[in-house]
C-alpha cells in the first residue's frame, strides 16, 4: 500500500513540468450572497439584502484554474464577450497564472454567466435557491472560428497533454476537434456534457454515470460504459459516479471500480468534473497509467466537493489527501 502511495505522490511531483492546453467555453460564475431580511408586502416572497457578490471562473475556465493550481502551466483557448463578465473572468485567471493570449474577445460575443442567488439568515449558512443564465447567441462569426482554429495550432506545440471542455456554448466545433485528432500526439481528454459522441477516436473521456446511462439507453453501468467506450473509439473511459466513486474503463480489460474517498455527503458538487478531467489529464501528461490518473482523479474530486461554490484542489492538498487515506488509495 504504501508503494502505491508514493508512486501517486511522484506523479504529483511531475505536474510542475507539464503544460496543458485547454480548448472550451469559458463560463462567469457568479456568486450572489445576501441575508434574508423579511418578508415582502408587495408579494408572498422573501426580501433579500445583498451582502457581496464575487465572480469565479467556471466551465474550461475552472477546468484551467484547477490545472494552475495543481502546479501546471495552462494556456486556455476561448472565447468571452467585450463585457464586465468576461472582463471580470480574464482578470481572475491571469491572476490566478492562466496563459489568456489564447482568448479571444469579441464584441458579437456575450459572455456566458451564471447568476447563483445564495441566501441565508444573517449567521448561518447560504443556501443556492435560484440560478439565472445569461447566454449568448450561437457562435457562428467565422473570423472568431479562424481565430480559435489558429490559436489551437499555435498552442498545442510543445503542450503534454490537451483538454476538451465542451458545455455546448459553441467554442468547440467539428473543424477544432478534427484539428486536434490531427495534429495532436499527446493525451487528448474530452468532457462534453450535450455531445460526447461526436468526439471520437481521442484519448480518454470523463462522463458522469447519467451522462453513459443516457447516450446508450442502458440502466447497466458496465455494458453501457464498454458500448460506449467502443463508439467512441478511446483507450479508456472514467466515469465518475457520486458518492459510489468512479469506474474506470481501460482498452480491453476488465471495468475498475474506484471507490469513493473522503465523506459520503458533498457540500457543493458544482465544477467536480472540472477537478477530475484536470487531474486526469494532468497526470496522464505526467506518465501515470490510467489506473494510477483515475486514483488521483478520484481524490481530487473527492476533496472539491467538499468546498462551497467553484472550486480548486492545490497539489498539496492533493499529497495530503493521498497519504492521509491509507486503505483507498
Amino acid at each position: 500500500m504504501q508503494d502505491s502511495q508514493d508512486k501517486l505522490i511522484k506523479i504529483i511531483e511531475r505536474f510542475a513540468e507539464q503544460r496543458i492546453v485547454i480548448l472550451g467555453d469559458a463560463i462567469a460564475d457568479k456568486f450572489l450572497h445576501g441575508s434574508i431580511s423579511r418578508v415582502s408586502r408587495e408579494a408572498p416572497v422573501f426580501i433579500l439584502r445583498h451582502q457581496h457578490t464575487e465572480t469565479l471562473p467556471g466551465g474550461a475556465a475552472n477546468c484551467a484554474m484547477n490545472l494552475v493550481a495543481l502546479g501546471a502551466r495552462v494556456s486556455l483557448i476561448s472565447v468571452t464577450g467585450d463585457d464586465e463578465s468576461g472582463s471580470e473572468l480574464r482578470a481572475k485567471l491571469e491572476a490566478a497564472g492562466v496563459d489568456i493570449t489564447g482568448i479571444i474577445v469579441s464584441e458579437k460575443v456575450q459572455t456566458t454567466t451564471k447568476v447563483r442567488i445564495l441566501a441565508g439568515q444573517s449567521h448561518s449558512s447560504k443556501q443556492q435557491v435560484i440560478r439565472i443564465d445569461y447566454e449568448g447567441a450561437p457562435l457562428s462569426d467565422e473570423e472568431v472560428r479562424s481565430a480559435i482554429l489558429n490559436r489551437v495550432e499555435q498552442a498545442l506545440r510543445g503542450a503534454n497533454a490537451c483538454v476538451i471542455s465542451d458545455y455546448n456554448y459553441g467554442v468547440v466545433d467539428v473543424r477544432a476537434a478534427e484539428l486536434i485528432r490531427k495534429t495532436s500526439d499527446v493525451p487528448v481528454l474530452v468532457d462534453s456534457r450535450f455531445r460526447l459522441s461526436e468526439f471520437t477516436g481521442f484519448t480518454a473521456a470523463t462522463p458522469n454515470q447519467e451522462e453513459v446511462e443516457n447516450l446508450v439507453g442502458t440502466e447497466d453501468l458496465e455494458t453501457a460504459a464498454q458500448e460506449l467506450k467502443k463508439s467512441l473509439g478511446h483507450h479508456a473511459l472514467l466515469v465518475t459516479r457520486g458518492s459510489q466513486g468512479m469506474t474506470l474503463l481501460e482498452d480491453d480489460a476488465a471495468p475498475v471500480h474506484i471507490p469513493a474517498v473522503g465523506a459520503q455527503q458533498a457540500v457543493d458538487v458544482t465544477g467536480a468534473g472540472d477537478t477530475v478531467i484536470a487531474t486526469f489529464a494532468l497526470a496522464l501528461s505526467a506518465g501515470a497509467s490510467f489506473a494510477d490518473a483515475a486514483r488521483l482523479a478520484n481524490h481530487a474530486g473527492g476533496l472539491v466537493v467538499m468546498k462551497r461554490g467553484t472550486a480548486t484542489v492545490s497539489a498539496a492538498e492533493l499529497k495530503h489527501a493521498v497519504s492521509a487515506n491509507e486503505n483507498n488509495p
